[in-house]
């Protein structure tokens, strides 16, 4: 019966695709003269293998985009999504950690023992250096390989750095937030460094008190103008905005001073240099003549917090909770190789499926034994095709804070509803545990000087509630919940997780480690783990337990 309701209403979801005419093909301004959209140098002919620009935008709310209807202005992003393909089920994870290690692995959270939280500057952890990743997967087809921006994915021990995970460079941030112009960031009183690199190294030179989106773009462009592009570059730009501290130049403020809402107006602020800077980056595809082999890529890595600024209106919920407005992201392909340019993809589309799919399109090879959770997707958002995923673990968190009044018996004696997870089915969206900050946040709530809830919608829960259902494709707002409605339907999502629960890996999320502090390590945060020390001990240890066998054995003689 539930495979029948599934299957029927499976139906519904059909790729809806509506073209869009943009008329003129010149680029925006600052570009340079005779320099037409898509006109290439003389170069001669670009490989098969596309130029694949994938960029990350930070914290960016579901609503904060001009064509999802948002008072800020954002043409170039306007632009480029009206020309390609808008992804408009497209989920990413509701935290930073999680949606780049993702990315970068094409794996679930459960299958790399990244499924709590963050990885925090002073944790010694980082993606486990066993999964392969995305960069080194382009190398071996050719590409070369660039990093700019935030890293985010660890870095207490050398082989964790980016540089070492697959790209040929690497310039930007560690962490996962920190001052816009001087790079410093404290992680608590006391606890506070230097936080830009250049691949391996403290970039000192740099640290000339330039905004680091307008930074960002210079290395982009100094990347592009260096690079032969009649061979394949990957390119990630990973930028740190829209993400706290709310700082932007004073010039980004021009458009947005009627905001009365200060952290709405920075905010705002911000987006537009971020909207500027990414015209810049494609007016140097364009001007380097890699344009019309390319294929960029734009993503948000979670939903906006509205407490520094973001909406995700008519969203419900936030950065860091499973609701819609968490993890149900602003994104968009662009390229001159789509096929169905100007459309509207509202197939399912995970952040885990651009692993598979950016390394297919770049002719290479997915091993038979990397377990991976993504999907190829060229096909569905080039072509309009049916997308082959039919599910989302949006992820199970064993640790997190449980649900008080959660049990085996809520969960039918088929899981526990106390453990935080989420997972969604063809149409159909099951929650568990505690999902999160839960209230609808409409723009009103931006509308006075400091952070207004009486704006905000909100929900009365029955008590001991852990067990949420919702038809997102009829209700995407997740304002009905059909658990009492469908028990059936809920039983076998639940059995789906526990499913999925059998192949978790455990988790890591070990404790701060002292020796992290910046000021053991010049005053910048950067790896501390020494193996050299790690190999002494090791030695030494095996070297004594050498020396009691030998006396052992002259005992026994």
């Amino acid at each position: 019966m539930v495979a029948a309701v599934l299957a029927g209403l499976s139906l519904l979801s059909l790729l809806t695709c509506g073209y869009l005419a943009w008329g003129s093909r010149r680029g925006g301004a600052g570009e340079a003269p005779g320099n037409l959209l898509g006109e290439e140098p003389a170069a001669g002919a670009p490989r098969s293998q596309p130029h694949i620009i994938f960029i990350l935008a930070d914290d960016q709310g579901f609503r904060d985009v001009g064509y999802h209807g948002s008072e800020i202005r954002t043409p170039t992003l306007d632009k480029l999504a009206a020309e390609g393909v808008k992804l408009e089920n497209y989920y990413v994870q509701p935290m930073c950690t999680p949606s780049r290690s993702q990315l970068i692995t094409g794996k679930y959270q459960i299958h790399t023992g990244l499924q709590h939280s963050i990885i925090r500057p002073t944790q010694p952890n980082c993606l486990p250096l066993d999964n392969v990743t995305l960069p080194q997967k382009l190398k071996e087809v050719g590409y070369s390989t660039h990093m700019v921006g935030k890293w985010h994915l660890g870095f207490y021990r050398r082989e964790c750095m980016p540089t070492q995970r697959g790209f040929d460079s690497f310039f930007g941030s560690l962490l996962g937030s920190g001052d816009y112009y001087t790079h410093f960031k404290c992680d608590s009183p006391g606890i506070c460094g230097y936080d830009l690199y250049e691949n391996d190294n403290a970039a000192w030179d740099h640290d000339n008190g330039i905004y680091s989106t307008q930074m960002y773009t210079q290395k982009v462009q100094q990347i592009l103008a260096s690079h032969n592009p009649r061979k394949p570059i990957f390119l990630y730009i990973a930028y740190q905005a829209v993400h706290s501290p709310l700082q932007a130049p004073g010039r980004y403020f021009e458009h947005y001073r009627s905001i009365n809402n200060i952290n709405r107006r920075r905010y705002a602020a911000m987006l537009a240099c971020l909207d500027e800077a990414i015209n810049n980056v494609t007016l140097a595809l364009r001007k380097y003549g890699y344009y019309e082999n390319s294929i960029i890529i734009y993503s948000s890595d979670n939903g906006g917090q509205p407490m520094a600024g973001g909406s995700n209106w008519p969203l419900r919920g936030s950065k860091g909770t499973y609701w819609e407005g968490g993890i149900r992201a602003v994104g968009f392909v662009h390229s001159p190789l789509l096929k169905n340019k100007g459309s509207v993809c509202k197939e399912l589309v995970h952040i885990t499926d651009w692993f598979p799919t950016l390394i297919t399109l770049a002719e290479g090879q997915i091993d038979e034994d990397i377990q991976l959770d993504g999907y190829d997707v060229w096909e569905t958002i080039s072509e309009g095709r049916r997308s082959p995923r039919v599910d989302i673990l949006h992820n199970i968190d064993p640790i997190y804070t449980k649900a008080k009044n959660g049990s085996w018996a809520a969960g039918y004696g088929i899981w526990n509803t106390a453990i935080q997870s989420a997972i969604r089915v063809n149409h159909w969206k099951l929650l568990t545990g505690n999902p999160g900050y839960s209230d609808w946040v409409p723009p009103q709530a931006f509308s006075n000087a400091g952070p207004n809830r009486w704006h905000n919608e909100r929900v009365s829960w029955s008590a001991g509630k852990t067990v949420w259902l919702f038809n997102i494709t009829a209700d995407p707002y997740e304002r009905v919940d059909l658990s009492a409605r469908h028990p059936e339907v809920v039983k076998q999502l639940l059995r789906r997780l526990s499913l999925f629960n059998k192949t978790a890996v455990p988790v890591r999320y070990p404790p701060k480690d002292p020796r992290s502090n910046p000021k053991l390590n010049g005053g910048v945060w950067g790896p501390w783990f020494k193996e050299d020390e790690k190999k002494k001990k090791s030695d030494k240890s095996k070297g004594a337990n050498k020396q009691k066998k030998g006396k052992n054995k002259k005992k026994a003689n």
